[in-house]
Parts: structure tokens; sequence; C-alpha cells
């Protein structure tokens, strides 16, 4: 079975981005995050699946700490500061 990975985001490619860590202990490497703005829901069934197959993924949110928080400005391909 192949998958398509585009036929699994939303038609808004829109995103946030910052600087982070790994979710992973001891969550120390440095890491882009890039988060879509929209979200897409996924079936109870789903996120079993993905649970079986990624079972430690359970970082709490954390506190931005001073780091800046980017959104994409598609229309004109440039990020800016919220």
């Amino acid at each position: 079975m192949s998958v398509n990975a585009a036929d699994l985001l939303p038609s808004d490619h829109a995103y946030y981005t910052y600087l982070g860590s790994l979710t992973m202990p001891p969550c120390s490497e440095g890491v882009t995050w890039y988060v879509l703005k929209t979200p897409m829901r996924l079936s109870l069934e789903q996120v079993a699946a993905f649970a079986k197959v990624y079972p430690m993924n359970a970082r709490p949110i954390q506190p931005l700490n001073g780091r800046e928080l980017l959104a994409s400005k598609l229309t004109e391909g440039s990020l800016f500061r919220i």
C-alpha cells in the first residue's frame, strides 16, 4: 500500500514555526518546528494505530520561555512575529 503524503495535509498550508527541542528525553536537541494552522481530524482508530507505532509520544506542551513564535504569510511568502 502506498501513501501520498500530500493527501494527509489540509488545503491551507499556512503554518507557525518556532525553535524548540525533540519530544523524547532528554529533550535537549534543538529543532525547528513547523505546525500547520489548520488542524486535521483523526479517528480513534487512527490515533490507536499511531500509538502502536509511537507509544512514547507524550511530552507535555512547554512554555515559550522567550522564544519567538512566527507565522507564515503564504500570499507574501514570508514569516511574521506573533
